[in-house]
């Protein structure tokens, strides 16, 4: 089973029991997804699209996350965390920082990255390996660490 008819199935098993946050966030995601197809121009989307989406859409709610506890607004903290976590049980498991090393070791060898200005090259190799794994942030401030002496 695809991701999408995953969460389509999820959408109707949230209706059935009237689970009216995750039908609103998952019906968000499903006219995200669709809005990339109609913008690259395809039919179907691949799970690996779907999951770029699922990123984008987790990143955005992290965000805003971040702006309304700065702002105070409790009622719009909740249901953002609510959100998040929605989205992030369909991303697949988080990398933790010493596998994240790991993978960073790995294209370091593969690219032959030395110092910090060969960082799009490292970057390049890495992200395919490292996508919705782990979030870009946190992999540019290991690469970082890792090709500053």
């Amino acid at each position: 089973m695809s991701l999408m008819d995953r969460i389509e199935k999820d959408i109707i098993i949230g209706m059935k029991a009237k689970e009216a946050v995750k039908v609103s966030t998952l019906r968000m995601l499903k006219s995200a997804v669709m809005n990339y197809l109609i913008q690259a121009k395809k039919d179907k989307a691949e799970d690996a699209e779907v999951l770029s989406v699922l990123a984008k859409q987790a990143k955005q709610r992290r965000e805003s996350l971040e702006s309304f506890e700065k702002a105070g607004r409790m009622d719009l903290v909740d249901k953002e965390k609510a959100e998040l976590a929605i989205l992030e049980s369909y991303l697949p498991k988080q990398l933790s920082d010493e596998e994240l090393r790991s993978e960073v070791q790995k294209a370091i060898a593969t690219s032959g990255a030395k110092t910090p200005a060969d960082m799009g090259k490292l970057m390049k190799v890495l992200m395919p390996a490292v996508q919705g794994k782990a979030d870009g942030k946190r992999v540019q401030e290991v690469v970082r660490s890792m090709l500053t002496p």
